[in-house]
């Protein structure tokens, strides 16, 4: 069986140290702040988690850029000309252009390439739980799995990765077209927090607001309780705010059998749109 490798986007906010571990190839979406381009990469090279939401904190506001055919059809031809064919799971269709990027590059390779095989899922999901899908579909390669195998795998499990998010600031929904902006006004002023989750079609659609922000973190812990059907791998994802995902995650594990529990940074690409202070909590569910 030919070899492949699992290639994502840096929108998934898995570690350093796990994309090392899971043999992975993640391509850094960009980003411009106060007139200067970063890139995000797994292990932060381009600028620290903690001082991009301190520059939030502080008011700058940036924007996005998704991956460009280009950069995929180049990373994409580099793996096939060393042998491997490529699975490539992408941020969600419903959120950025990436997915669509990836489809045309993966066929200009293979047309290029008549020996390469690239198969592309749309992961429909977004920070860590694009991250979890990608854990698992690694999971099933380790079994010896094949590519199609794996593919279908995604194809199947995609349906089934709940994301659950809570943000602390309405203004940056406000922003993006999440909430009117006389919603984050009142909102704000009431201490109202929404919670809001990645539908299957993986757009992120506003579900309830609450009062307060332990209310707000209780709802989320509340969905994992209503609907988490395997607990045994839970990843969480914050916009600096480590000590209230701590002791999520201290709660999570205390209450089910986790093996394995992840918590990272909410990427900056993400990040600019929800706001420092975003939690967001991602399980194997019986639905999305």
């Amino acid at each position: 069986m030919k070899d492949y490798i699992i290639l994502t986007d840096s929108c998934s906010d898995l570690p350093a140290d796990l994309v090392e571990e899971l043999e992975l190839e993640v391509l850094p979406l960009s980003f411009v702040m106060e007139g200067k381009e970063y890139f995000n990469y797994p292990d932060n090279r381009d600028i620290d988690p903690k001082d991009f939401y301190n520059m939030m904190r502080n008011g700058a506001l940036g924007t996005t850029s998704a991956i460009n055919v280009a950069i995929f059809t180049e990373t994409m031809t580099n793996l096939v000309e060393q042998g491997k064919d490529v699975l490539c799971i992408a941020f969600s269709s419903g959120l950025s252009t990436t997915y669509q990027s990836a489809v045309i590059a993966a066929k200009d390779v293979m047309d290029a390439h008549p020996d390469s095989k690239i198969l592309v899922c749309d992961s429909r999901a977004a920070s860590l739980g694009q991250g979890l899908l990608v854990y698992l579909a690694a999971q099933e390669k380790k079994k010896g799995k094949s590519l199609e195998e794996v593919r279908d795998f995604v194809e199947e499990r995609k349906d089934h990765i709940d994301h659950w998010f809570t943000v602390d600031d309405l203004n940056h929904l406000k922003r993006g077209g999440r909430v009117s902006a006389a919603a984050a006004l009142f909102g704000t002023m009431l201490q109202m927090k929404p919670v809001l989750h990645v539908d299957d079609e993986g757009h992120l659609i506003p579900v309830s607001k609450v009062r307060g922000r332990k209310a707000s973190i209780n709802a989320l812990l509340e969905k994992m309780d209503e609907l988490v059907d395997d607990p045994s791998v839970v990843f969480i994802s914050h916009g600096d705010c480590f000590d209230e995902v701590e002791a999520m995650g201290k709660a999570i594990k205390a209450k089910y059998k986790v093996d394995k529990l992840v918590i990272n940074y909410v990427g900056p690409v993400i990040g600019n749109h929800t706001g420092a202070g975003v939690i967001a909590l991602f399980f194997q569910g019986k639905h999305k």
